[in-house]
């Protein structure tokens, strides 16, 4: 079967890796993602190109196309590969509208009494916001309605220091059409710990993946701006240390609501939903849903899919998902990244990988925003690698893949606290305060 995957990062280096034993594997990317080349017929381009990537496939006698990115998504790459017969794992663009306009995500939740919605409004002018936000006693969440790269969200008592920063932030939005709209939401700020649960979608059945938690801050100890993630973890039982399977369930539940929701007011959801939670005080609340894999996620939960993967992709497209079994393993991943990113001087400069000496270790690479030429790969201005550990405890998975990182040569960052004993206890801690 051939089988296409668009996209050039590590999200799609591992759902290449899940398929290329199984399949006649080709790749639509636009830099040469040196992971993917190597196992995939390839072709150069521009994904957001959804025309292009439809001809190509076309052309290729390709039988079913995998989005990995939400960008192409949000084009409405999905409804182009129709045209031609393709059947595609990925939402419309009317179900993806899930992820690429957040007030329609929103206003589902309100419309369908879904459960773990936020407090929330949707403002286009700056005396609204004003008004708003002078009445307003508590810290506030200011969002993007569409697409930023998951660098749009802005949190008072995080990156803002109160209000009034909030509404200045707010403005800044609408005035420069963040996101491609010149709106902006701003949500009750929840208290908790987040956590994120991906699952498989054929628009009526939903099977959900290990939990994980991503650690979005650029900085050890938390610290910095948020990016698009430095690296994340799941535990050996599908859930986190601090989540319980009642909260588990609850979650997936809402996911549930969602997809016959989504089915109601848009279309058949069929691909991947992620959906983004904080754990409170009162149970999991739903902080924002994307139309794909999470990256770094997807590389903790894809190398532990016993399923195989082309038979979860056939079912999310005939309509006949069946529940996806994992391994009872835990993973740790960690991003290396260029010094000083997000604003980092080192786009563009060479790196070394040692995959022999990592994948002796038990370790496994997947290459992000890297570009192979002659003399090596190079990194960009964005995250450059993916290093996972798997063991039979979060503490083993952590050593795999901190020793993995010292065998990846270049002007490169990590956070070394991802999956360190300090910090997943220092999360427990924080649920054990809120649920008093």
């Amino acid at each position: 079967m051939k089988v296409l995957v668009v996209g050039t990062g590590a999200r799609e280096h591992v759902i290449c890796e899940s398929l290329k034993d199984d399949v006649d594997l080709y790749s639509y990317m636009s830099n040469i993602n040196p992971g993917i080349a190597r196992i995939s017929k390839y072709k150069q381009g521009n994904e957001l190109n959804i025309e292009k990537v439809a001809e190509y496939a076309k052309n290729e006698n390709i039988e079913m196309v995998i989005i990995g990115s939400e960008a192409p998504l949000g084009k409405g790459i999905v409804d182009e590969l129709e045209k031609y017969e393709i059947k595609s794992v990925g939402p419309n663009i009317n179900a993806a509208r899930i992820e690429t306009d957040k007030s329609f995500m929103r206003d589902l939740f309100e419309e369908y009494k879904l459960p773990g919605s936020l407090t929330f409004k949707v403002f286009d002018n700056y005396e609204d916001i004003n008004n708003f936000l002078d009445d307003y006693d508590n810290e506030v969440v200011v969002k993007p309605v569409g697409l930023t790269g998951g660098k749009g969200v802005k949190i008072v008592g995080d990156h803002l220091k109160d209000n009034n920063e909030a509404k200045i932030y707010a403005k800044k939005i609408i005035d420069t059409k963040m996101g491609g709209f010149s709106q902006v939401i701003i949500e009750e700020k929840a208290i908790g710990e987040e956590f994120t649960i991906q699952a498989f979608s054929d628009g009526e059945n939903l099977s959900p993946m290990p939990a994980a938690q991503d650690h979005p801050h650029a900085f050890e100890g938390d610290n910095g701006p948020i990016t698009g993630g430095m690296g994340s973890y799941s535990d050996n039982n599908g859930l986190l240390p601090f989540l319980t399977h009642k909260e588990y369930d609850d979650a997936v539940q809402i996911m549930k609501k969602s997809i016959l929701a989504i089915k109601d007011k848009a279309s058949h959801y069929k691909g991947i939903l992620y959906g983004q939670f904080m754990l409170t005080k009162d149970g999991p609340k739903l902080i924002e849903y994307n139309a794909r894999f999470g990256d770094p996620e997807v590389m903790n939960t894809l190398p532990l899919m016993e399923t195989p993967m082309i038979d979860v992709c056939n079912g999310i497209v005939d309509g006949k998902l069946k529940k996806v079994s994992f391994t009872d393993k835990a993973s740790v991943c960690k991003y290396l990244v260029p010094d000083g990113y997000p604003e980092t001087k080192y786009a563009n400069t060479l790196i070394r990988v040692d995959e022999e000496k990592i994948n002796s270790l038990g370790g496994h690479v997947y290459y992000a925003a890297v570009n192979q030429k002659e003399y090596g790969i190079y990194t960009s201005s964005s995250r450059a690698i993916g290093v996972v550990g798997i063991g039979d405890r979060i503490s083993d998975g952590e050593k795999i893949a901190e020793t993995s990182c010292n065998y990846i040569q270049g002007n490169l960052y990590h956070r070394k606290d991802i999956g360190k004993k300090e910090l997943v206890d220092k999360r427990v801690d924080h649920i054990n305060e809120i649920r008093i």
